[in-house]
């Protein structure tokens, strides 16, 4: 038994000139991690509740993030104090 395939030969078309030019604007938009508005945040004081709304996160990932990556990973000191708005957590330099 031959093991025959059909080939399909089909004409190559002709090379193009590709000119490639930088765009004015960038395309994309850059992306800013959650990890790093989370700083800026502490950087200047923030409650739990702004922390939430710049994330998405609920209450109990932002006190996680806090303990486990400002604190332990990043070995940075945080402070909280009540304000009129609430508890506000700051970093302390």
């Amino acid at each position: 038994m031959s093991n025959t395939k059909s080939r399909r030969t089909s004409a190559k078309p002709d090379p193009v000139e590709i000119t490639a030019t930088a765009p004015s604007t960038p395309s994309a938009p850059v992306r800013i991690s959650k990890q790093s508005q989370m700083l800026a945040l502490l950087r200047e004081g923030a409650t739990l509740g702004a922390m939430q709304a710049a994330t998405g996160w609920q209450a109990h990932s932002v006190r996680g993030f806090i303990s486990g990556t400002v604190k332990k990973k990043l070995s940075l000191t945080i402070s909280s104090e009540i304000g009129t708005e609430g508890r506000i957590y700051r970093v302390v330099s």
